[in-house]
């Protein structure tokens, strides 16, 4: 992102709240006297202070209060926290019982949520095009015009609450990972109801990719949409699989080279830094070898998807493979081609909890390790629905939090946004009339990414929009007000 020392002979154009986003935000675009884009700021106006909340509280307690942060991810918090705190009691490798019940719990977070933003958030925009009726772009227009697909929607997203439920007691901030384990076994009866509707989410969710790809695929002016070209952070297994759960860190650059591999994440400090900026409370995170003006990088299902050398189950293979064949075997930097690698990602979820169910393992008993090592730091990692998720806490000799710093997916994202957020306005801006087209492109842009700019905030597309385009001197040179019903007025 350009900055500009000469901000007096600057016009501010604010887009303010965002809408069909985790969340607050808003955005800003400065213009210099030709009506060029001198700046673009996504802003975060919210502040949410875990980490510093959590100060003073024993450590065990941290995976059920930082579950707080969202009511969408959830469970991705929790297990972050709980990889963390197993360290913090030395243990390296839980029972095969409580990793395949804590991995199911995560597959069931992520197709939920995948769900939500695909089919609630972003197919409007998908299927109607930007430029359609305001106000039948949105989730009722979805259910008018595609009932059968909306339901679909909404039952995947019920599917991958029942099995949270099923582990964790309820389906938002119930409890399970404890330190060293899980706090309960999953029941015959709970995993043979799972079981009596996972063919019906296997066949929606690859019906899902089909859709997606047809959507990218056929669609040109999709392709260079709020383009960039970024590296890419993800975790790996071993192999170089996709894996949303334990793994090592892989660092691939523009161009496609390997920056680091499998990685331990215990060690990130000394990969990654974080920049503060005065106008944002979202830090500004990028990779150490790079510096802060070249290393920033994507994180989430376009990552993972450019990141992995294959994936572990068939059909989410073949998907992947048809996607890295798009971009000719090379990296898929369309920012568009979020939405298809997210698909991608909730088939192999599909797929993982089909193979997880059927596993003995996964009503077993043993759900403990116990150890009498007792450490001072731990750090958890986990592949959120949006991203790389990194949660560190350091304790005392009383096992209270003495510090703790969480980067979240959406602040790993925080450059690219800005990003996409001002190659969008080159593009569309004409400096001096605010048009309906410019607010929805760059709501399209930001909505791509699929952040969670808080935790407790959904409006689905019913938040009234304002903006304003103000000139050097003050002046107000064009005004436009979106009402929740959809309607504009000037």
């Amino acid at each position: 992102m350009k900055e500009n020392k000469k901000r007096q002979n600057l016009r501010r154009v604010a887009i303010d709240p965002i809408t069909r986003v985790e969340g607050h935000g808003k955005i800003t675009l400065l213009l210099d006297e030709n009506s060029r884009v001198q700046e673009a700021r996504l802003h975060i106006v919210e502040f949410r202070g875990f980490e510093k909340f959590i100060q003073g509280r024993p450590y065990w307690e941290v995976p059920f209060f930082v579950q707080r942060l969202c009511g969408i991810c959830p469970v991705s918090h929790h297990l972050a926290a709980a990889k963390a705190i197993d360290q913090l009691v030395g243990v390296e490798q839980l029972t095969p019982t409580a990793e395949k019940l804590r991995r199911l719990l995560h597959f069931g977070q992520v197709l939920q949520s995948h769900a939500l933003h695909f089919f609630h958030l972003s197919s409007p925009d998908l299927l109607f095009g930007f430029g359609s009726n305001l106000a039948h772009r949105n989730i009722v227009g979805v259910i008018e015009d595609y009932p059968d697909l909306a339901l679909k929607g909404v039952k995947l997203r019920k599917y991958g609450q029942q099995i949270i439920k099923a582990i964790t007691g309820k389906r938002i901030h119930g409890t399970a990972a404890i330190a060293g384990g899980m706090n309960k076994a999953l029941s015959l009866e709970d995993r043979n109801g799972l079981l009596e509707n996972i063919n019906d989410i296997l066949s929606w969710t690859q019906e899902a990719v089909t859709l997606n790809e047809q959507i990218h695929t056929s669609h040109a002016e999709n392709h260079n949409f709020a383009a960039i070209q970024s590296h890419f952070l993800s975790m790996v297994d071993g192999e170089g699989a996709l894996e949303l759960y334990h793994g090592g860190l892989r660092a691939t650059s523009i161009t496609g080279e390997k920056i680091f591999d499998q990685f331990d994440y215990r060690g990130y400090q000394e990969i990654i830094r974080e920049e503060v900026r005065p106008w944002s409370y979202m830090k500004f995170p990028f990779l150490t070898e790079l510096g802060k003006e070249n290393g920033w990088y994507r994180v989430g299902p376009l990552a993972r998807l450019n990141s992995c050398d294959f994936i572990s189950t068939p059909q989410a293979e073949a998907a992947r493979k048809r996607f890295r064949a798009f971009a000719d075997g090379g990296l898929v930097q369309d920012t568009l081609a979020y939405h298809w690698a997210r698909m991608i990602e909730t088939l192999h979820c599909a797929e993982a909890i089909h193979d997880l169910l059927h596993d003995p393992d996964i009503c077993g008993t043993d759900l403990m390790v116990h150890s009498n090592e007792k450490r001072k730091e731990g750090i958890g990692v986990i592949e959120a629905p949006r991203g790389t998720l990194f949660h560190h806490y350091i304790i005392n000799e009383e096992g209270l939090v003495e510090k703790a710093n969480l980067i979240v997916s959406t602040t790993s994202n925080n450059q690219a946004m800005n990003e996409s957020v001002r190659a969008v306005a080159d593009a569309y801006i004409d400096g001096n009339e605010i048009t309906e087209g410019l607010l929805n492109h760059l709501e399209v842009a930001v909505r791509a990414y699929d952040p969670c700019l808080s935790c407790a905030t959904h409006a689905l597309g019913k938040m009234p929009l304002q903006v304003e385009l103000i000139g050097a001197s003050g002046q107000q040179v064009d005004r436009l007000f979106k009402h929740s019903d959809g309607t504009i007025e000037r």
